[in-house]
């Protein structure tokens, strides 16, 4: 047996939202992970904020929870689709949200929800055939979407409006990549299980 880096995006998304969560930690670069509600396009940190803020992280049990979805999620999406293909759903996802963010909110954003969100709605349409919605998507919709619509109520400092975008953004790309021909160097997900 030996150790295999299987996933090359997950992985490395991974470890770079663990270290800018220490360099945070520690007040090292803390700002660059936060997409802030204002347009600052002479900025050119405002662009990369853009992006950046899905990998900073308010704490260790926001990490933690990311990542556990992320990490379980996300190798099934990047042997589907590819990581080329997972790493610009990734920055896609990043980008609507910090753009909502800054459009309607007016307090800062970051985390991998957006994201995690994404991989959730991705994940249950990996099966997904012309013209045959799969139930597990309807009824992923229904319980996920619903308790983030649910919980926009709720004063929790929670951005219930990312995970909603990033599961819209997943359905799409799902919807949109749905029996493509995807180049992916792993193997089918059917010889990994």
């Amino acid at each position: 047996m030996k150790l295999t880096f299987n996933s090359p995006v997950v992985l490395i998304f991974s470890f770079v939202c663990a270290i800018v969560y220490i360099l945070s930690y520690w007040k090292i670069g803390s700002n660059l992970f936060v997409v802030f509600p204002e347009w600052d396009t002479d900025n050119p940190l405002w662009y990369f904020r853009l992006f950046s803020h899905a990998v900073g992280h308010a704490s260790t049990e926001h990490l933690m929870g990311n990542m556990a979805f992320f990490l379980l999620l996300g190798p099934i999406v990047e042997y589907k689709y590819g990581s080329k293909n997972l790493l610009i759903m990734i920055l896609t996802t990043a980008l609507v949200t910090g753009l909502i963010q800054i459009i309607f909110f007016d307090v800062g954003l970051l985390g991998a929800s957006g994201v995690v969100f994404m991989l959730i709605l991705l994940v249950s349409l990996v099966n997904f055939k012309n013209k045959e919605i799969p139930l597990t998507f309807v009824l992923i919709v229904l319980i996920y979407i619903g308790k983030e619509i649910m919980g926009t109520f709720e004063d929790d400092n929670i951005s219930h409006t990312t995970h909603i975008i990033g599961g819209i953004v997943g359905a799409v790309f799902g919807f949109v990549l749905a029996g493509k021909k995807v180049k992916s160097n792993e193997p089918p997900l059917n010889s990994v299980i």
